[in-house]
């Protein structure tokens, strides 16, 4: 079956990729002019080179194709230009589900984001049917994913074979930017994590969350909703596994809520004005209020999700990193 991969130089979308190719599939991927595509790096699949914002390249890409997966998505905590991540995120989503709609494609699945669904905060998962409404979203990444999962519902109405898949907090190789998570990972092996925040995670293996993309196209229910999460952990937690998997300690000082919020607005402040990214991202701290957990029984039922132990996906990320020169020498 040849299928579509939108995100594919990312971190889920390489890993989709790669499960997919080695399921036998044939895949084409939508990749920007001039993007880093080191996660395609020996793969042997077909660049359809484009835009999200160009339809008629999109229609064009998809001809041919029987299944879409559109994983891409700009991930960032903060933007010196919002109105991109809305025209990436909101009506990108809109332009590659009307071209699927117009090549008449078997099944789509589109993966969205946890942070688009209702949580609780205090420590109780949320599900996929916890209510939230936009009131509850937190930074423009949040709002506009909000926004685009109900662009991609807007097309259930319109006989688009689509199912949503609701992604945690991956961890594993190929976090090649990396991700907001990553980072911490990344951080906390050179040695720059001195305290943290109280908060918690949901954590699944990057390579588990790509395999329920693909339980999802073959199990999951037109309509249907899916968590592809795993594991409920503390920061305080996390780190307690890093330092069991690398041996150096985990820092001890957890921060107070309060002072932190004010220094990131500060940190905002500063960055509007002179257009580099804020040490202490806004967003990230606000996110942080909440303890982030949910439940993903629901994928582990229907769709029957891998759950590799957390701890063997965090190893596995620090292998990666290590590898892949992000870790200074003297760490």
């Amino acid at each position: 079956m040849r299928v579509f991969v939108t995100g594919a130089t990312g971190f889920i979308g390489g890993q989709l990729v790669r499960e997919l190719l080695a399921d036998g599939h044939q895949v084409r991927v939508l990749a920007r002019a001039g993007s880093d595509r080191r996660n395609l790096d020996g793969l042997n699949l077909e660049i359809c080179e484009g835009d999200l914002r160009d339809k008629d390249r999109l229609v064009k890409g998809l001809a041919g194709c029987e299944m879409l997966y559109h994983a891409a998505a700009d991930y960032r905590l903060w933007t010196k230009k919002p109105s991109d991540m809305y025209e990436i995120n909101v009506t990108g989503t809109r332009n590659i589900l009307e071209a699927a709609l117009a090549n008449r494609l078997s099944r789509v699945v589109y993966t969205s984001s946890v942070g688009t669904l209702g949580n609780p905060g205090d420590g109780t998962p949320g599900t996929e049917e916890t209510p939230v409404t936009f009131a509850d979203m937190v930074g423009d990444y949040k709002k506009s994913k909000f926004m685009a999962e109900r662009e991609a519902e807007s097309f259930l109405r319109r006989g688009l074979p689509l199912v949503i898949v609701n992604p945690s907090t991956p961890v594993g190789p190929g976090d090649i930017k990396p991700t907001p998570t990553g980072k911490i990972i990344v951080d906390f092996l050179n040695r720059k994590m001195p305290a943290y925040l109280d908060t918690g995670l949901n954590i699944i293996d990057v390579a588990d969350c790509a395999r329920g993309h693909i339980l999802a196209a073959s199990k999951g229910k037109i309509g249907g909703k899916y968590i592809l999460g795993n594991e409920n952990l503390t920061l305080c937690q996390i780190f307690k596994l890093l330092e069991e998997i690398t041996g150096l300690p985990a820092p001890k000082v957890r921060l107070p809520y309060t002072p932190i919020l004010v220094a990131a607005h500060i940190n905002e402040a500063v960055a509007k004005i002179t257009g580099r990214p804020p040490l202490i991202p806004l967003a990230g701290v606000q996110m942080a209020k909440k303890i982030m957990f949910f439940d993903s029984s629901k994928s582990l039922q229907e769709l029957g999700l891998p759950h590799r132990p957390a701890r063997e996906a965090l190893a596995r990320a620090v292998a990666w990193f290590k590898v892949n020169g992000y870790v200074s020498a003297k760490n």
